[in-house]
């Protein structure tokens, strides 16, 4: 009966390739002092699709658990560095394991690398100091790192101690960092804000592009309540102002993002949308 079934479930997946379609709503990689990583992803099954295929961080995983939005267990199979997940009817697919892959140590210093097609939030152990990051965050927020796509690291100490420890030197190359992010994140801040003030148009002339536009009555209704709030809001925000389940939502932002009127801003806990004026 076994055999049936993945034989079933692998068949599926080669006649029907849309039945793996998905988007990765958040990753987030939990480090901790020994060199382990836990891996958590919450994935939105496109619409109609009744399996997932996603590629997994690392070669190694311990404790496996997917689960639906309700905490349901779904059935799933590891292969090859992927994991095929039967998701059913399920809205949101959350999978979440452990991996010792993810990390080297050199000396005192830690590196994370990761390399995905996906922005991802990393939560470092408490007592971890930044020395090294391979690109400009998204967003810094206590001991949590939010990073673009891309093959990305994140190099750290414990314990609060540098290489260097005991003279000054030791504290520049993070004192370098957190200041060179803050003048990136001021200068970027500013700029959004004189371009942002440039381009704003009335409610009454944003109204009028939209009468050229091909919506539909959600669409519309979530664009005005982003205008409104001066072109920025929470994905959360919008879908509760509007009354739209979380994946109907996220569709509804696919289809606004393709269509070039929304960017998509990608956070630690939730994504932002901002209007392309």
């Amino acid at each position: 009966m076994r055999l049936d079934y993945l034989a079933v479930f692998m068949v599926t997946l080669i006649l029907f390739p849309w039945a793996s379609s998905y988007a990765v709503s958040s990753l987030v990689l939990t480090v901790y002092d020994d060199g382990y990583v836990k891996v958590e992803y919450e994935i939105l099954p496109e619409e109609y699709s009744s399996q997932i295929e996603l590629p997994l961080l690392g070669g190694h995983y311990e404790n496996v658990i997917v689960e639906d939005g309700n905490g349901n267990p779904l059935n799933f199979r590891l292969e090859n560095g992927s994991i095929l997940v039967y998701s059913g009817e399920a809205d949101i697919v959350r999978v979440s394991y452990y991996t010792p892959d993810l990390t080297v140590k050199e000396g005192i210093v830690w590196t994370l690398h990761v390399e995905t097609n996906d922005s991802f939030t990393v939560v470092l152990p408490e007592n971890a100091i930044v020395v090294d990051l391979s690109d400009i965050p998204l967003e810094i927020a206590g001991n949590s790192i939010t990073m673009p796509p891309g093959n990305q690291s994140v190099s750290y100490t414990l314990n609060g101690r540098a290489a260097g420890e005991g003279n000054e030197a030791g504290s520049l190359p993070y004192l370098a960092l957190v200041g060179g992010l803050a003048v990136a994140g001021a200068s970027t801040y500013i700029l959004w804000r004189k371009g942002r003030g440039r381009s704003m148009p009335t409610r009454e002339e944003f109204e009028r592009k939209l009468d050229n536009v091909d919506l539909n009555e959600e669409e519309r209704r979530a664009l005005l309540y982003i205008f409104d709030r001066g072109g920025r809001a929470s994905q959360a925000e919008v879908r509760e102002a509007i009354g739209l389940p979380k994946t109907t939502a996220w569709r509804m932002f696919r289809r606004l993002e393709k269509k070039g009127l929304v960017k998509v801003l990608k956070g630690r806990k939730e994504n932002w949308v901002e209007l392309k004026l």
